[in-house]
């Protein structure tokens, strides 16, 4: 709770809240899960149709979707016609929407993994998802097995000094292309490293966008290029 001199108390209240998420099934007895990400503006089917390279034998994806839904501006007539997005949060009212982001991801996680038995647990955050899932990685009730920022960096408010263990496993990919984040990667790579994170930027030739043989470079067999 927090007051403040025009005599108006601001307050917070936990709900309940119905999520969706899609999962594409690998075959055979599952042995590693991915959780993917979407970007702003995106929905969960969509993002796991360009993120189907990832699945495979024994290798399942998950795809949650933002809780936050939004009509797309568009040209569209009235709001019957617009595309709908999803945003994962703002900057308002951030540390709850961080907070309730990571207990989403964790019952999430709980409700997939626990009838599996002991699995690797991956996560793959694109643009706006990879800060996601960086705060997840850091923050969630278990470690995860592997992190992945996609077109997106690491957000300033992950104490990296604390956290480090949990980033023990980083990719990070960006397109050469990619107008939002091509410019910092050399920078942000450096951050990583001088807090003991080895994350070398694995590059491909694109812009702002995802890659299906760099995906499947990174389940296979890491012949990917590393810049």
């Amino acid at each position: 709770m927090s007051g403040g001199p025009d005599g108006i108390t601001e307050h917070h209240l936990a709900v309940t809240r119905t999520a969706r998420y899609c999962h594409l099934a690998g075959g055979g007895g599952l042995h590693e899960v991915w959780y993917v990400l979407h970007g702003y503006g995106q929905l969960a089917r969509s993002f796991l149709e360009a993120c189907a390279p990832l699945a495979g034998e024994g290798r399942a994806v998950i795809a949650p979707e933002a809780l936050s839904r939004y009509y797309v501006a568009s040209d569209a007539a009235s709001h019957a016609d617009a595309r709908v997005g999803a945003s994962w949060m703002t900057r308002e009212d951030r540390d709850a929407e961080i907070r309730d982001c990571v207990a989403y991801l964790d019952a999430l996680r709980l409700v997939v993994e626990a009838p599996l038995g002991p699995v690797r647990s991956c996560v793959l955050g694109f643009s706006q998802g990879a800060a996601t899932a960086a705060r997840w990685a850091a923050l969630g009730a278990r470690p995860l097995d592997r992190v992945v920022l996609w077109a997106g960096l690491m957000p300033s408010d992950v104490d990296l000094a604390e956290h480090r263990a949990r980033f023990a496993r980083t990719d990070v990919v960006v397109g050469r292309g990619d107008e939002y984040t091509a410019v910092h990667a050399a920078a942000h790579e450096r951050r990583l490293h001088d807090q003991g994170i080895v994350a070398p930027t694995r590059w491909f030739d694109g812009g702002h966008r995802l890659d299906r043989a760099t995906l499947r470079a990174l389940v296979g067999d890491g012949t990917e290029e590393h810049g």
